[in-house]
């Protein structure tokens, strides 16, 4: 198969093309303005420019190819609200248009399961299209997923929707900036407990292979192990696997507020903001999901199905 990779320089496009380069399958790395160094290219390899805000470039990209993953999107800057309805949504219609029209086979939204908003062990997220998010981010992926699957349908292109909980692991760009808070004492957490439910970056990556490969595998997926828990259990565990004091307790407003000054920093001296008010209300929102059709249709046993399991990869 020709895959193509969108987002192919971030952090988790970047780990899926170093994954998929030893197998059999031709792979196409869309880049925007990350740079993929020439030697990364290979026979199998290809390295190719496009502006998924500019549908004209992507005709090009999408002719030939049987598969593509979408991870494309942009983090870490102020005012979210302001460009998420175009790097979310916008981006998504136009990359569908252009492989609806290209004959392309399968396509694969990377999402997660936020999109259902509130959600918990007794209530989990069980795979629907109808949620109600209170966060931007969420609101604007689940407006991607409908785009997605209303375009496609009654067309012979797979829609696969692929929302994975916490992903974890070394080289994991959340999990190096907890490392490089906690070790200066500088990492902090709210009080009122969070679940989250977590998949190791080898079994999320195994996943999105046998996502590409399966021939009947359409529709939503959850991604996650076999035992959630909070976010706050996470990093104490975390912090002492790594030997370092657990993250500090704070009040919710402290976060809201951090959040608005980095947001105001970045704003006026035009840098990334790594903290926005929108990450907080997402990071704050509790989330769960069913699991039984990723283990029934992609992956039936988890190399590690729990975090004390995953802690090897730390």
């Amino acid at each position: 198969m020709r895959v193509l990779i969108t987002g192919a320089a971030g952090n988790l496009g970047s780990a899926l093309a170093h994954f998929l380069s030893d197998g059999p399958h031709d792979l196409r790395l869309l880049v925007h303005r990350t740079p993929l160094h020439e030697a990364a290219a290979s026979r199998r390899v290809e390295i190719v420019w496009a502006d998924l805000a500019e549908p004209a470039t992507l005709p090009a990209v999408c002719a030939g190819v049987d598969c593509i993953v979408h991870f494309a999107g942009r983090l870490f800057a102020p005012r979210p609200e302001r460009f998420l309805p175009a790097t979310n949504v916008a981006y998504v219609r136009h990359l569908t248009a252009a492989a609806l029209a290209a004959g392309v086979r399968k396509m694969i939204l990377i999402s997660f399961p936020h999109v259902e908003g509130e959600t918990s062990p007794s209530a989990p997220a069980t795979g629907r299209l109808s949620g109600d998010p209170t966060s931007v981010h969420a609101r604007t992926r689940l407006a991607a997923e409908q785009v997605m699957t209303s375009a496609a349908s009654g067309r012979p292109t797979a829609v696969v929707i692929l929302r994975a909980g916490m992903i974890y692991g070394r080289g994991v760009l959340m999990i190096e900036a907890a490392r490089w808070l906690m070790c200066r004492r500088l990492l902090a957490v709210w009080r009122r407990p969070t679940w989250i439910h977590l998949i190791a970056l080898p079994d999320f990556l195994r996943c999105v292979q046998a996502a590409i490969e399966g021939e009947r595998v359409a529709g939503i997926y959850n991604l996650g192990d076999r035992e959630p828990m909070t976010l706050q259990a996470f990093l104490d565990t975390l912090a002492a696997h790594w030997g370092y004091p657990k993250p500090w307790r704070a009040p919710a407003w402290s976060f809201y507020w951090a959040g608005s000054c980095c947001e105001a920093y970045a704003s006026v001296f035009g840098t990334a903001s790594p903290l926005t008010r929108d990450f907080i209300r997402i990071g704050m929102a509790s989330y769960v999901s069913d699991t039984t059709r990723m283990t029934r249709e992609l992956l039936p046993e988890l190399a590690f199905p729990t975090f004390t399991a995953g802690l090897s990869l730390l």
